[in-house]
Parts: structure tokens; C-alpha cells; sequence
């Protein structure tokens, strides 16, 4: 297939002045084949996440959740929520499978607050792979939570692991966490596991992904015996499996249709010779006007900061993303990229699941990935909501 992406445009210029020099990227061959990069967008009909007829009022939850979900301009619940809202108010135990962008964050916050209202003596722990996933709960429990007087609190590194002690000892209803962090709370007897009576795992795949089976089998053991459990994951690989076991209790098994990320990204190559610069390369693609919101992917935070030093060289104005950011930074970043201030943000694959911004226009895979599972994922970020999308690979040959 001819790459489309030769010529060049105008630029894009920011109001900054050129600094520090940067240096040549390198990455070798992923072993995923060039082919697997290429893909037509199709016009077939995406699959329809909400369910007709269904309203959220049909879950009878109380006027503040009601008035809140009004707020959030929530009308028509997407399957998994009309599938799993009236089984976990009634206290049974979920074994969810469904993506990220099928509603599951308002499937389980909506039913746990409406218990917890009613009960403030429960405590729901939330266990989450990133960070970014943490910090996105928060912000809808946050809306969701309004005028409840229930309290959550975030724990994550990157942030004082003093002052998370201090709001965990005033016993907030909601305790939203990363695993590693939780465990070393634990460990400092600055979290009481034992009194967790509800307990939400989330994105289950991507913890083992990330090698915290053993913090999660270590949290789970300390739990209340008699608590509600979910499980939310995007497939069941056999250490899903012993988690889901060692967790659910005659659970309502909820599986919703996935939305693959082939059927509406156009995606293609872009082949970088002895004759070109890579970076050289993305500034021009960046200068086209149909790039307006871009998520470029690197292999290494090395990259990822030589390749900003280049942007900012050529007065493009971009933002980094990556594990060595603090977390204030990486916030920071997240919301500027979601409201628009910067339209290009340069990211490694800690971007690549749990980011949740809209209208991606393009995903440049600067460095390919290290596996094709890790391309679904970072091309995923674009063509959502049933918008179509585009992705493009850098080949170095």
C-alpha cells in the first residue's frame, strides 16, 4: 500500500523560543508484522452500548444519586449498567468482562453509593492498575457523590504517602488505590483491610499485565470474609481465573460485546529511510491541518523527552507523558491534553489504557510496541465514541 502521509504542510508554530538540542531515537523491530499496521476503517454499524427503552430512573435510586446523574447528562444506561446496577444493590457478587468505554466506572460507583448512603458503617476499596485510572474514578466519584457526605480518599504514588495515611485515618467510605501503594500502607498499619466489607477490582487484566498478582492475591487475603465483590476485566486468561475464584462468591456473570478499535481507525504506515529523519518526519505530519488532537506513542521515556526537546525546538508545543513525571505533572498534563490547551501530548504506554479523552484525532506509533496487544491498546485512544479515527506506525527500514 502507498503511504499517503509523503507531503507536508504548513506548521503550527507555538510562541516558544528554540532550547536544549535533542538526540536520534532508536528502537528495533517489534516482530509484529507490517501488514497487522494496515487497515481500512469500516462502515459497518458499531455496536450500540446502551440499551434501548432503559432509563437510569428505572434503577429507583435515591433524589441526590438522581439529581446527580441528571448533572452528568446521564439518560439511557449502557448494557453493562442496566445489567449489573439492580444485581449489586441487591448485594450480589459481579463477574464483569467488558472494556474500557462501556460505562462499567458508573456501574459500580452508582449501586456502591447508594449502598453506602444508606449504611455508612460500609467501606468500598477500588483497586485499579495506573494512576490515571485512579485519578479518573475520583473525578466521577467526585460528581456522583455530590451532597452525599461520603468521602473518598486516592491512594497512589507520587503522592505523600503522610497525608494519605492522615485522610485514611479519618475513614473515608471510598478508598480508590493502586496496588503496590495499598500494600505498602498496609504494611505501615496506616489501612485496616480487615474492615473492607465491599471490595471493586478493576481492569484486572492489565494488573497481572503490569506483575501484581501477588499484591492482589496479598490484599485480598486480609479482606472482610463477608463483603460484596466485583470483578471487572477485559478478558479471562487463566490468572484472571484464580483471582476471579479466590474473590466471587456465586457471582452474576455480565459479559458485554467489544468494540473493536479495527473497524472504525484507519490505519497505516509511514516508512522512514536513510534519507529522513524520524522527527523530522512527525514535525511535518504534526504541521498538517487535519492533525488537531494527536497522541504519539514512544517506547521510552528517553524518547519521549528527546523527541519533546525537538517539538519545542520547532516551536510546536506539546506535553510528555510518562512513569518518571511526578504525579501533580501527570495530572496536569492529562487535563491540558483533555481540555485542548496542548493538542499534542507525547506518551508511553502508560497512556495507552485508562486515558480517556475525547476526540483523538490521530495516533502516531513513533516507536512501534512492543506486541500487537499493546497496539490494539494505544490505537484504541482514537475513534471513540463510534467517531472514526486514524493511526499511523513509523517503519524504520
Amino acid at each position: 500500500m502507498k503511504n499517503r502521509y509523503q507531503s507536508f504542510g504548513r506548521s503550527r508554530n507555538s510562541r516558544y523560543s528554540p532550547r536544549r538540542s535533542y538526540g536520534r531515537s532508536t528502537r528495533g523491530g517489534s516482530g509484529i508484522s507490517v501488514n497487522q499496521y494496515i487497515a481500512k476503517a469500516t462502515d459497518a454499524e458499531m455496536p450500540n452500548i446502551y440499551v434501548d427503552g432503559a432509563l437510569f430512573s428505572d434503577f429507583k435510586l435515591g433524589k441526590v444519586l438522581d439529581r446527580n446523574i441528571i448533572n452528568k447528562k446521564y439518560t439511557v444506561p449502557t448494557k453493562i449498567q442496566n445489567e449489573t446496577i439492580p444485581n449489586i444493590l441487591k448485594g450480589r457478587d459481579i463477574l464483569g468482562i467488558a472494556n474500557t468505554g462501556s460505562g462499567k466506572t458508573a456501574a459500580f460507583l452508582l449501586p456502591m453509593i447508594e449502598k453506602l448512603m444508606n449504611d455508612e458503617s460500609q467501606t468500598c476499596l477500588i483497586v485499579v492498575p495506573t494512576r490515571e485510572l485512579a485519578g479518573q474514578i475520583q473525578d466521577e466519584f467526585v460528581d456522583l457523590a455530590r451532597d452525599t457526605n461520603l468521602k473518598s480518599v486516592l491512594i497512589i504514588g507520587g503522592k505523600s504517602i503522610r497525608d494519605q495515611m492522615y485522610i485514611l485515618n479519618k475513614r473515608p467510605h471510598f478508598i480508590i488505590s493502586t496496588p503496590g501503594r495499598l500494600k505498602d500502607i498496609y504494611e505501615r498499619r496506616g489501612v485496616k483491610l480487615e474492615e473492607v466489607n465491599n471490595v471493586i477490582l478493576d481492569e484486572v487484566d492489565r494488573m497481572l499485565d503490569m506483575g501484581f498478582i501477588d499484591d492482589i492475591k496479598f490484599i485480598i487475603s486480609k479482606l472482610d470474609k463477608d463483603r460484596q465483590s466485583l470483578f471487572f476485566s477485559a478478558t479471562m486468561s487463566p490468572k484472571a481465573e484464580i483471582i476471579a475464584n479466590s474473590l466471587l462468591r456465586n457471582p452474576v456473570k455480565v459479559e458485554v460485546e467489544k468494540q473493536s478499535p479495527l473497524k472504525n481507525v484507519e490505519q497505516d504506515i509511514v516508512r522512514i529511510d536513510h534519507s529522513k529523519r524520524k522527527e523530522e518526519v512527525l514535525y511535518n505530519l504534526l504541521c498538517k491541518e487535519e492533525f488537531k488532537r494527536v497522541l504519539v506513542f514512544t517506547r521510552t521515556k528517553r524518547n519521549a523527552d528527546k523527541l519533546s526537546d525537538y517539538l519545542y525546538d520547532k516551536r510546536v508545543d506539546a506535553d510528555v507523558l510518562h512513569g518518571d513525571k511526578k504525579q501533580s505533572q501527570r495530572t496536569r498534563t492529562i487535563n491540558n491534553f483533555k481540555r485542548g490547551t496542548v493538542d499534542i501530548l507525547i506518551a508511553t504506554d502508560v497512556a495507552s489504557r485508562g486515558l480517556d479523552v475525547s476526540n483523538i484525532s490521530h495516533v502516531i506509533n513513533y516507536d512501534e510496541p512492543e506486541n500487537f496487544e499493546d497496539y490494539i491498546h494505544r490505537i484504541g485512544r482514537t475513534g471513540r465514541a463510534g467517531k472514526k479515527g486514524y493511526a499511523l506506525t513509523f517503519i524504520e527500514r
